[in-house]
């Protein structure tokens, strides 16, 4: 065991004798043997490429016999992605061109293919950690040539190998078009970093895509992979959590192998079948250049023999571009006119379309690409460098690229092409930033040469991962916490034309970082639809919308996308189309009748410019103005007999009280405010105490008078102005203390009354308490059925002088009008229970009035003869009560100053009185 120990210690001491010996036949090897070719330039930081733009055919290993180092059957060019390469020279040429950035340092480069292979990905993977002509891992003989990073790789696949190579020996990997989520694991892969964005953007985008244009029913495809599947997962609650359903779920068909493929013909079957059989008109598709070539295949396939209707609305995630193949099998565009597609955030760079005008075959300055895509793409021959056409024209290198097609070659600075760009100015940023930090200031002083040889890639990350600068296309770039990139989404519409050719319009953006609400913006009249919908925006829905005032019904063991439309419950609105459910209007307004919006309620309340309440105006002003004119004319006669026999000072008080009464009904009339609340009922409650009070007063005081004036009578006393003054202040005070309670406790103000009527707001007056409100009615009850009852107790005195059936009449249409009143007053609202209100007022003040007054200036202006000492007095000789004559004593007094001169007429025989 000791031995074996000795003997491993000195191996490893004679190890490094051992590669000194070897070195230099090794690097005289690597020129004997190449093993893989590269676009090449020397630089004192190198930038690694393994781009993608070859599709290869490789021969199947045997594993008897070592591989040959030219293992490829056959390959087909890809002439689009040569913009790649160019943009990641461009970079640096720029880069070195720039006095700022990195001053006296150069980058320089090596550029390798990765054939869209994982073996030959690995292959080149290898051959940038060994020497440019050897690929021995661990060993390079060039030491001017420090590789600082590498850009690559374009899909999901490839970028895993690299990351699984490169991740050993902590080299930053930059990929420009892999979105796949495990790469974003930063414990199993600690280097890599990409310059496109997270997937989860795109996905929200798509469902805001599919709401502006109300799509809720879409079928989708995704490639058959661990990718597919996840896109799937994701996007499917984020679709059903905004009520977007997905008609079907397929898998993208795999390319067939050959013509027998049985598989690839179910597959083309079952997607055949999805695709005619659904009515969704939109149809989103997700995986990458390589995983959806039996999709393209399959619909051109399906075009060419007319099986499919070409109008869909195809919506293709920023994974796939379906023009990469075209240039090689010429499959036609035109399924995709019309479609929309999510793309890598780019824009115009300055310089680069005069750059590729620089382009010459004939003058490659090291790039071994542009020679066989000058010879694909413009059908030419380069004879020097074996690449002919047979019976061909010779390329002139004066080609113009601007001539090509899209699907070949484009002259703007495609996502892809972008990222790369923006790649390589992050590691040059990232390296100007690890030679202006305070360590390596303080090596400056022991030359250059030392400090070059002192930096490592792995110091990268550090400076990676804070990197923050603006482009030349005016653009932040910076990476996020999972080493992704800042950028968003465009949103390009496809316009393909009979010939095939094509071009891409930016319609709208996703951008994660602008503010809410403008993460997602569309220029819908930018867009051009397929054909077969005229121009207009394309419906995709299981059902047809349901419009404003209905509301969605779901549909058992349905969709939630495939629902009936019920209009909603009466009293509910819906303002929007597919509403979920019927909102209640605010209080103040009310549904319209087709309920989609809610109107203001119209402020209902007893005015004067309505009818009913100009109306009663001019009754209540007639009736004040008829009381006045009562008034005034038993003032102009106070003298006379009737006048005075009637209790005069009552009179006057009760017409007055009659005439406020009537125009205290004008309070009732108008919009209800703070103070006329106050004043209705509490005015009305107090004037209507005195009105019946001086009728209570005119009553007790005719009974009284005619008790008094039998013989040995004791209320003599009480007869004069005392009585009838005392009754009405004591009762009226009684009503102003109900009232003063009243407005101490709970006093009236204005309320809305907003539910009682529809499309109506009640504008009245809030009794604040409806007791204090029935007690004044109440009381004013009480004195009327008193005054009733004395009134008609005394209907048998003389009728000469008696106003008791006067009274017992107007007070029996008083009681009969406010007893009709409370049952009608309690079934009303709004303004007609003020109408009632209004109504009863009049009428039980025009009862009074008509009653007892209307009477008497009868006699004072039709019958004047009977308004005198003599007519009075005539008129008493033929009373037929009995003890008439000490009652005709007691009312002559009130008649004793006749006018001199007057005589009294002769005297009738005597009444015989009864036994």
């Amino acid at each position: 065991m000791i031995f074996r120990i000795f003997l491993l210690l000195l191996l490893l001491l004679l190890l490094p004798w051992a590669i000194g010996k070897i070195r230099m036949p090794m690097c005289l090897m690597k020129k004997l043997f190449p093993t893989h070719s590269d676009y090449y330039r020397q630089g004192d930081h190198i930038i690694g490429g393994i781009l993608s733009q070859v599709i290869s055919m490789l021969d199947l290993e045997s594993f008897q016999q070592p591989p040959h180092p030219w293992y490829i059957k056959y390959f087909m060019l890809v002439p689009k992605n040569y913009q790649h390469v160019l943009a990641l020279v461009f970079a640096v040429n720029k880069i070195n061109q720039d006095p700022k950035l990195l001053p006296n340092i150069t980058l320089g480069f090596r550029i390798y293919e990765s054939f869209f292979s994982p073996r030959k990905t690995y292959e080149s993977s290898f051959t940038l950690l060994s020497s440019r002509y050897l690929m021995i891992p661990n060993y390079n003989c060039d030491t001017q040539d420090k590789l600082s990073a590498v850009i690559g790789g374009l899909g999901s696949e490839t970028s895993i190998q690299m990351a699984t190579i490169l991740g050993i020996y902590k080299i930053p990997q930059i990929s420009y078009g892999s979105f796949h989520a495990m790469l974003s694991d930063k414990f199993q892969f600690p280097s890599f970093y990409r310059m496109v964005p997270n997937e989860i953007p795109q996905s929200l985008g798509l469902v805001q895509l599919m709401q502006h244009f109300k799509w809720n029913w879409i079928g989708l495809i995704a490639s058959d992979d661990d990718s597919g599947e996840k896109f799937v997962q994701t996007l499917k609650p984020m679709l059903t959590k905004n009520s977007i359903c997905i008609a079907f779920t397929e898998r993208a068909p795999h390319v067939p192998s050959s013509s027998m493929d049985h598989a690839f013909r179910e597959q083309h079957f079952k997607l055949y079948s999805s695709i005619t059989q659904t009515k969704a008109e939109v149809i989103v598709v997700y995986g990458d250049t390589d995983s959806l070539l039996g999709l393209k295949l399959f619909l051109h396939a399906s075009y060419q023999t007319a099986l499919i209707p070409i109008g869909k609305v195809w919506i293709t995630t920023a994974q796939w571009d379906f023009t990469s193949y075209i240039a090689l099998n010429r499959w036609t565009l035109k399924p995709f006119h019309g479609a929309l597609s999510f793309a890598v955030h780019t824009k115009e760079v300055p310089g680069f379309r005069d750059f590729l005008r620089t382009l010459n075959p004939y003058q490659p300055q090291g790039d071994i690409f542009i020679q066989r895509f000058w010879h694909t793409v413009f059908n030419c021959s380069i004879p020097y460098a074996g690449l002919t056409i047979k019976g061909g024209r010779n390329c002139s290198g004066k080609e113009e690229l601007e001539s090509l097609p899209g699907s070949d070659f484009e002259i703007k600075m495609s996502g892809q092409s972008y990222s790369i760009y923006n790649g390589v100015y992050a590691v040059a940023h990232a390296l100007h930033a690890l030679y202006s930090s305070k360590s390596k200031k303080e090596a400056m002083g022991k030359g250059h040469l030392l400090e070059l040889q002192n930096i490592q890639s792995w110091e990268l990350h550090p400076f990676l991962k804070n990197v923050r600068f603006n482009n030349s296309a005016g653009d932040e770039v910076y990476f996020d916490e999972n080493g992704e990139s800042s950028a968003g989404y465009d949103i390009l519409n496809w316009i393909v034309f009979p010939n095939d050719s094509f071009i891409k319009v930016k319609v709208g953006h996703v951008e994660p970082r602008a503010p809410v609400g403008q993460e997602f913006t569309i220029n819908e009249a930018a867009i051009v639809w397929n054909s077969r919908f005229n121009q207009t925006v394309p419906r995709s829905r299981c059902t047809d919308s349901c419009r404003p005032g209905y509301v969605r019904t779901v549909q058992e063991w349905e969709p939630l996308c495939c629902y009936n439309c019920a209009p909603c419950p009466e009293g509910t609105i819906s303002n929007q189309t597919d509403a979920d459910h019927c909102d209640r209007c605010p209080e103040d307004q009310y549904p319209n009748k087709d309920q989609d919006k809610c109107i203001p309620k119209f402020m209902d309340f007893l005015s004067y410019e309505e009818p009913l309440g100009f109306v009663l105006a001019s009754f209540a002003l007639l009736f004040s103005l008829l009381t006045a004119l009562v008034l005034g004319m038993f003032i102009k006669h106070r003298d006379t007999p009737i006048v005075r026999a009637n209790n005069r000072e009552l009179s006057y008080v009760l017409l007055f009280s009659l005439l406020l009464c009537f125009l205290c009904s004008l309070v009732f009339i108008g919009q209800p405010g703070r103070v006329t609340c106050l004043l209705r009922q509490t005015a009305f409650g107090v004037i209507f105490s005195v009105s019946v009070s001086s009728v209570m007063a005119k009553t007790i005081t005719v009974v009284l008078a005619f008790k008094a004036t039998k013989p040995g009578a004791s209320m003599r006393k009480w007869l004069g102005r005392r009585l009838s003054g005392s009754i009405v202040v004591s009762c009226s005070l009684i009503q102003v203390g109900i009232c003063a309670v009243w407005l101490g406790t709970a006093p009236p103000f204005p309320d809305l009354d907003m539910k009682s009527e529809a499309g109506h707001i009640l504008v009245q007056c809030n009794e604040g308490s409806n007791t204090a409100f029935y007690c004044v009615l109440g009381y004013m009850g009480f004195l009327a059925i008193v005054s009733f009852t004395v009134a008609f107790l005394a209907r048998k005195l003389p009728g000469t002088f008696n106003e008791a059936k006067f009274i017992t009449f107007s007070m029996l249409v008083f009681c009969s009008v406010w007893v009709s009143f409370i049952p009608t007053y309690l079934s009303t609202k709004g303004k007609y229970m003020v109408a009632v209100e209004i109504f009863s007022i009049l009428a039980s003040s025009a009862g009074l009035l008509g009653c007892i007054f209307i009477p008497k200036c009868y006699i004072i202006v039709m019958r004047p003869d009977q308004s005198t000492c003599l007519g009075l007095q005539g008129r008493n000789h033929i009373a037929s009560a009995p003890n008439t004559a000490l009652y005709v004593n007691y009312i002559s007094k009130s008649v004793a100053r006749c006018q001199p001169g007057q005589k009294p007429p002769p005297a009738s025989p005597p009444v015989p009185q009864k036994a």
